[in-house]
């Protein structure tokens, strides 16, 4: 009996996804006092995790669209360091439903912990950077663009501005609550989540290459039919990491 638990035990940690450890750059962001009032949230979000996962490094520029109350802002903006750059991106739409996102960007970017960070304000529909960047990152928003508030954007001609703004070997990395498998955009505007094959679809259709997924943020007790927002599933929702590149040599 106990020699059948520890080989059911082994075959359970070869089976268990493997993370790397961190790059140093990577662990001396998460581990910077600038970022100590949101590092509570660390064990749920595994930015060390997504951050590897998106290879995002020293002198890298960045576009962290949609950055919420700025948790994955302020990492971009130590690892990049003085010799990068990280847009804060806000859509003229989303403003009008949560209108301190871009003052909280502003407050966050005259802080000078945070020198190398600026504040970009656009409409939806027209996605651009003010230069070529190696790395877009959305989490938990690229389900909104084909609702109503956003102005219906079609998910593909946003794909393309974000794979015209990139540089050759550019990474747009996305996480978002997954929806149940063939339900497409059903399930965008009314439990806030999407269908991570809809997702793939677009992304090659727009040019990208699919170039894998991370599961650090998966769970598969979520059985996708729920309000992303429901007490029983808030924070714990299955939600998918997929990473496409721009073809071409990273310069």
């Amino acid at each position: 009996m106990k020699r059948r638990l520890l080989l059911a035990l082994a075959a359970a940690l070869m089976a268990a996804p493997a993370f790397a450890a961190p790059e140093p750059y990577i662990a001396q962001a998460l581990a910077d006092p600038a970022r100590a009032s949101q590092a509570g949230q660390d064990a749920q979000r595994k930015p060390g995790d997504i951050l590897a996962f998106a290879g995002v490094k020293p002198g890298d520029k960045v576009v962290d669209l949609i950055p919420g109350g700025g948790y994955f802002t302020r990492l971009f903006s130590k690892i990049v360091g003085p010799k990068g750059r990280v847009y804060a991106l806000w859509p003229n739409e989303y403003l009008a439903e949560e209108r301190s996102g871009a003052d909280n960007s502003r407050k966050l970017a005259e802080d000078p912990a945070f020198p190398n960070l600026t504040v970009l304000v656009q409409p939806a529909a027209a996605f651009t950077a003010p230069e070529p960047v190696d790395l877009v990152f959305t989490s938990q928003n690229y389900h909104d663009y084909p609702d109503k508030f956003m102005g219906k954007v079609d998910p593909v001609a946003f794909d393309r501005q974000v794979y015209a703004a990139l540089k050759p070997g550019g990474v747009f990395l996305i996480v978002d609550h997954a929806a149940q498998t063939g339900s497409g955009l059903r399930d965008t505007d009314t439990l806030h989540r999407i269908d991570p094959e809809i997702v793939k679809a677009e992304l090659k259709e727009a040019g990208f290459v699919f170039a894998g997924e991370s599961p650090a943020l998966g769970n598969p007790a979520d059985d996708h039919t729920k309000l992303v927002f429901d007490p029983a599933i808030r924070g714990h929702t299955d939600q998918f990491v997929f990473k496409f590149v721009k073809p071409g040599a990273r310069r």
